[in-house]
């Protein structure tokens, strides 16, 4: 199989359109990233870019503990945002393939429009919600809560409803497509050998649907990693998040090497925590269902 593999890349034809992508890989891909790498060793003078090689912003991110705490908030922020969606869109995207099927056209439409609403537009909307003069104490108060019930607005409530709310059509779009394409027989199978309708669900519905979890896991962690609009608005920019942390570096504090050295830590730490699921995914589906 290997030696098949091997021929066919030293095949011209083949060679030849494989030539654009790696092209483009190349020019768009890794040469920024690269190029991020050298920056990381320069040193700022004044607020000028001086191509000093200098080990001087790794020593300052390796040296002071604040970086690394803003590092693990965002990893537990991402961590708890992608059990949350995936507690959310799970029971929702089931219903959509199995339950609601008449209703499913509407409801992504529904979902469709919330993907293209800017999330700028929806996360000062949450702002006007969470208000204290906002709907949702206005509710609390006719329900007969006194005061100001809901004042959960610039904190890391807030934060994370924010972000649930901008990342769950993501979960909930890749998990009904995996939902959706699960063959009913074997379904259908399970309730003739003496299945109850749980455990058909535990042990055949729930392990085919689990590459659509594992995805939309993937995928919205990496979004929520990345999130800054979220932390600033709703949370107020009291616990910044790494990205914001990194557009302030770059834009208030113009240190770029710093800004390209707290992006490159980022990446690797997240690249590395989707291998390690990753990894952990490939040995429970030798060890057999979850």
């Amino acid at each position: 199989m290997s030696g098949e593999i091997d021929r066919s890349w030293r095949d011209p034809e083949l060679f030849a359109k494989a030539l654009p992508s790696v092209l483009l890989q190349t020019g768009f891909f890794l040469a920024p990233l690269l190029m991020t790498v050298a920056l990381t060793f320069q040193r700022t003078k004044n607020f000028q870019l001086t191509w000093t090689w200098s080990l001087e912003t790794w020593t300052d991110i390796f040296t002071k503990p604040h970086y690394w705490t803003i590092l693990g908030h965002t990893l537990f922020m991402a961590i708890t945002c992608v059990i949350l969606c995936l507690l959310i869109a799970f029971p929702v995207a089931y219903a959509l393939a199995t339950r609601l099927r008449a209703f499913q056209d509407h409801v992504k439409v529904l979902i469709t429009f919330a993907f293209l609403t800017d999330a700028t537009l929806k996360t000062f909307g949450w702002v006007l919600f969470l208000d204290k003069n906002g709907a949702a104490n206005y509710l609390a108060r006719g329900l007969g809560f006194e005061g100001d019930a809901v004042n959960i607005l610039f904190t890391d409530w807030a934060t994370m409803l924010g972000m649930v709310y901008n990342l769950l059509a993501f979960a909930i779009f890749t998990i009904y497509l995996s939902i959706d394409a699960i063959d009913r027989s074997l379904i259908l199978a399970a309730y003739d050998a003496g299945a109850s309708k749980f455990r058909a669900f535990w042990e055949v519905t729930l392990p085919l649907a689990r590459p659509g979890i594992w995805a939309a896991s993937v995928l919205i962690f990496l979004l929520a990693v990345g999130v800054f609009l979220e932390p600033k608005v709703l949370g107020g920019g009291k616990s910044p998040m790494s990205a914001e942390l990194i557009r302030q570096t770059f834009e208030t504090r113009v240190n770029w090497p710093l800004g390209a050295a707290l992006t490159l830590v980022l990446m690797v730490v997240a690249v590395f925590i989707v291998l390690l699921f990753n990894r952990v995914y490939s040995l429970k589906r030798h060890m057999g269902p979850i």
